[in-house]
């Protein structure tokens, strides 16, 4: 079996070091093996018998402390990582590394290390922007030094503005997307272009058209596409969920908008996967007011919105194109009719009237079908699990291309 991928967690001192605790939680619930270094300062805002209990493992503080007589304990952890995270880091630990000083526990460690190293930074704003921090940050990032941007918002010390570090849940994504990326070396660099979500077709101010896609499908494939190393462009209609990390994220919210979002980048994508739930009507005339109530019926002249899929395939050259393809009945033969008419080289078809597939639900199933002829079963799980399958099947096709 394969093993635990291992963490060393550098913790120095600074109010965040409460997201360092999270951090920690988060990485061993997700399965790594975390090994934690704090720095004196450190404890003053947390305690090691957290990072203890959180990590199941003992927590380094004194380079002279060595439980092993066997082994130098600076050099073995150095050693062991797979992966350094530095968080929080403050300005003392961004000028140390970049200078060489080794003073304690935590900087001979990281000297000797020779894994990669990820920094999350975390002070005030002005001390960020100070000319010597930013040029230690340069430096260590001429090392090969990977960083973690600092988000902006409300500071401990009362200033706004950017140096507060980021959420556990944005360094854990950033750890996933690491070894990810190491895993499937084929998507490093490529351009996926990804649809999601549904659209909406006005009616008048008030009221439209729209369907019940979530784009959770959509936005599962955007994330799994950025971590394995992708330059993702996600283009969404309207959604309530949060944007993927490392994604570009277009917002539209009609089929002619999401139209020609799509078709101005399609010449410069590599693969394209449409995922959306595209009106494939809108009112053939909206209202400038609001409708108002009367007493009889009314009746909504439609007209077609433009197939983006078939207007995709019919400028196809070299890119890679996958459909989705929704249906309450005839799955197969829908799906094989869309491949041949739509000239596309994958399709995922799902059944929209079965448990736990199709919208508004975490879960899916979906029946891959590619232009050979050749089909794929998908079987019931996470929308997220199902996207690193598709992305697996489109495999053959990026070594084909």
């Amino acid at each position: 079996m394969e093993r635990e991928k291992r963490i060393l967690l550098c913790v120095t001192g600074g109010i965040a070091v409460f997201k360092a605790a999270a951090l920690t939680s988060k990485l061993v619930q997700q399965g790594y093996k975390v090994k934690v270094i704090m720095t004196e300062s450190a404890k003053e805002f947390v305690t090691p018998l957290t990072f203890q209990a959180l990590s199941r493992d003992h927590v380094y503080m004194d380079t002279f402390t060595e439980p092993n007589p066997e082994k130098i304990a600076h050099i073995d952890i150095a050693d062991w990582a797979d992966l350094v995270v530095i968080a929080p880091a403050t300005a003392n630990i961004i000028g140390k590394l970049a200078n060489g000083i080794a003073d304690d526990m935590m900087t001979t460690t990281l000297l000797a290390a020779t894994a990669p190293i990820m920094i999350a930074p975390a002070m005030n704003v002005h001390m960020y922007d100070h000319p010597a921090v930013r040029k230690n940050m340069e430096t260590l990032r001429q090392f090969g030094y990977t960083y973690i941007e600092p988000n902006e918002g409300y500071l401990a010390c009362g200033y706004t503005g950017k140096g507060r570090m980021a959420e556990p849940e944005d360094l854990l994504s950033m750890v996933d997307h690491h070894f990810i990326r190491q895993e499937n070396p084929l998507w490093y660099g490529k351009k996926v272009l990804v649809t999601a979500g549904p659209t909406q077709e006005e009616i008048d101010p008030v009221r439209f058209f729209s369907n019940r896609s979530s784009g959770k499908m959509g936005y599962a494939i955007a994330e799994i596409a950025a971590a394995r190393g992708a330059t993702v462009t996600l283009v969404s209609g309207p959604s309530a969920l949060t944007e993927p990390h490392g994604v570009e994220l277009i917002s539209v919210r009609t089929a002619e908008e999401m139209y020609k979002a799509v078709d101005s980048r399609f010449a410069g994508t590599d693969v394209v996967i449409k995922a959306a739930a595209v009106a494939d009507y809108r009112p053939k005339h909206s209202h400038t007011n609001k409708m108002k109530k009367t007493d009889v019926d009314i009746s909504i002249e439609m007209e077609r919105t433009t197939d983006i899929l078939k207007s995709l395939g019919e400028k196809k050259e070299k890119q890679i194109l996958v459909g989705f393809a929704a249906e309450s009945e005839n799955i197969a033969e829908n799906a094989r009719k869309k491949i041949r008419t739509k000239n596309l080289d994958l399709i995922a078809a799902n059944s929209i009237t079965s448990d736990g597939v199709g919208f508004q639900v975490d879960t899916n199933e979906l029946m891959l079908y590619d232009a050979n002829g050749q089909e794929y079963l998908i079987p019931l799980t996470t929308k997220k699990q199902a996207a690193e399958y598709l992305l697996d099947a489109i495999n053959p096709l990026m070594e084909e291309k």
